[in-house]
This record gives structure tokens, sequence and C-alpha cells, in this order.
């Protein structure tokens, strides 16, 4: 059980690694990447994220980026898999209980505490196309922390504050959840998708905190690169 364990924390971690690099990657040779039964794209979008076991329950927004494979199984049967690189979680408007949970010492002047959490996000769902263009999609989805602060913002007198206190080492590392979601295809075929889905976390973010499971909402846009060309490849 151990070693299934770290083969997976280092499969993971070698995928994530190499993410951000991806991402420009795609944008170059996205057309190398894609075939008949397999579509490649950069998959963004925005999302509202929320932790539990917090007093607040105001969600943190931010935008979020990755690159996504779609590989057809059967008919209209897929997986859709990939890496989510820029994506944050966590929760906004911390109240003073919230701040001592965290161990956070509030600064003097008012503000505004958020707690933000970068993790690499890898969904591996199975997803189904109606022939109406509409899909729906189910699965887990792992997470990998990559780095982990509470922000401070204030704006006194004109005169703004940003002060960020790192703490990565009271989360837990490894994170498991699941997605559902579904969406539209602008076009037959391989072509621009839109689409809503929500995460929910199954295990706690926090050290010891019961109930300290991340959850989000979804608005994303997926983008095929590269699958046009295929297609004038394979007309050829």
């Amino acid at each position: 059980m151990k070693k299934s364990r770290l083969l997976f924390a280092c499969a993971l971690f070698l995928t994530v690694q190499t993410a951000s690099s991806q991402v420009l990657i795609s944008l170059l040779f996205g057309d190398k990447l894609n075939s008949p039964n397999i579509e490649f794209g950069l998959e963004g979008g925005y999302n509202f994220a929320q932790m539990g076991a917090f007093e607040t329950n105001k969600r943190l927004t931010d935008f979020n980026l990755g690159f996504y494979f779609d590989i057809r199984l059967k008919d209209a049967w897929k997986v859709y898999t990939g890496v989510l690189v820029k994506s944050k979680l966590g929760v906004d408007q911390l109240t003073e209980a919230d701040l001592s949970l965290l161990e956070i010492i509030p600064q003097e002047e008012d503000g505004n505490y958020a707690q933000y959490i970068n993790n690499f996000l890898v969904p591996a769902l199975i997803k189904y196309e109606f022939p109406s263009r509409i899909y729906a999609e189910a699965g887990p989805q792992f997470g990998l922390l990559y780095k982990s602060w509470v922000q401070f913002d204030s704006d006194v007198d004109g005169e703004e504050t940003r002060i960020k206190i790192e703490n990565k080492d009271i989360l837990n590392r490894f994170e498991v959840g699941g997605v559902v979601g579904m969406g539209y295809r602008l076009k037959p075929g391989k072509g621009i998708s839109l689409g809503v889905k929500y995460y929910q976390g199954f295990t706690n973010a926090l050290k010891g905190i019961a109930g300290s499971r991340n959850n989000s909402i979804y608005l994303k846009c997926t983008i095929p690169i590269g699958a046009g060309k295929t297609k004038e490849a394979d007309s050829d």
C-alpha cells in the first residue's frame, strides 16, 4: 500500500513539475498532440472557491488555466484529463476566529484576510457527449499542493498594503476529491466548449482539522490547439 502511494506521488509530482512549460509547448505543438481519437488544448476560466471548517463562507474568486486531453473511448464516451496549472483554492474574508485557527496574528490596521492555496489539479473524468453537443462529466480529481499563504489587503487613506504570510506547512500536500459538470460544444467535431463544473474535496486540506475540505465552482472554456490543422491533414 505504501509503495503504491509512493509511486502515485512520484508520478503526479513529475507530471506537475513540467506542467507550466507544457502549457507553452501546447501553443506551439498542439497540432502534433491531436489525433482522430484525442483532442488536446487549453482549459481556462474562472473559479469560486470555498473551504470548510471556517467561520466565513465567502468564496475566493480567481482565474484558472491549464491543458487537457479529451480521449475517445467508444462512440460518445470519452476520458477527460490534463492539469490545471494555475488554479487557486481557499476562502475569502477570514474572521478573527479563522485567523486564530490558522495561527495568524492580525495586523493593527483594518483590512481583508484570505487563505490562498495553489494546487496542481489533475482530473480523471468520464465524459459523455450527446448528439445535441451537450456533454456531462464526472469522476475523481487529484491535487498536489504547490504553495499556500494568508493574504492581508488594506487601503487606508489611499495607501494600499499587501502582506503575504506563507503557511504551506499546515496544509496536507495531497488532495483527492470528485468533480461533476456539464457543458456545450459550440460546433460539431473538435471545437470550443463552454461549461461549468463543481469540485468537492474528500480529504482535509488542513492538517488535523476535520471538515477542512476544499470545494469550488468552475466556469470553464476549452480551446483545442491545432485540431483544425489535424483535420485538414487527415483529409489530404
